[in-house]
C-alpha cells in the first residue's frame, strides 16, 4: 500500500509543470474574456494579456524541460 502511495505522489518537477500549465490556462481564459468584450478601450488589456501569456508559456516550457531532464535521469531527483 505504501509503495503504491509513493508511486502516485508527484515529483516537484511534475507539480511545477502542472502548476505552470494551469497558470497558462488561466491566462488564456482571461484573454478570451477580454476578447469577448469587443471594446476598443481594451487595447492595453489585450497587450498585457499577450505579455502574461508569453511569460506563462515560457515558464511552462521551462518546467516541461526540467521534467524531461528528471525523467531522463531519475536517479538525480
Amino acid at each position: 500500500m505504501n509503495q503504491q502511495a509513493a508511486a502516485s505522489q508527484k515529483s516537484r518537477a511534475e507539480q511545477e509543470t502542472e502548476n505552470e500549465a494551469n497558470r497558462l490556462r488561466e491566462q488564456v481564459e482571461a484573454a478570451l474574456a477580454i476578447v469577448a468584450l469587443r471594446s476598443s478601450d481594451e487595447v492595453d488589456s489585450l497587450n498585457m494579456a499577450a505579455d502574461r501569456i508569453e511569460r506563462a508559456a515560457r515558464d511552462l516550457s521551462d518546467a516541461l524541460r526540467q521534467l524531461a531532464e528528471q525523467r531522463q535521469s531519475p536517479d538525480e531527483v
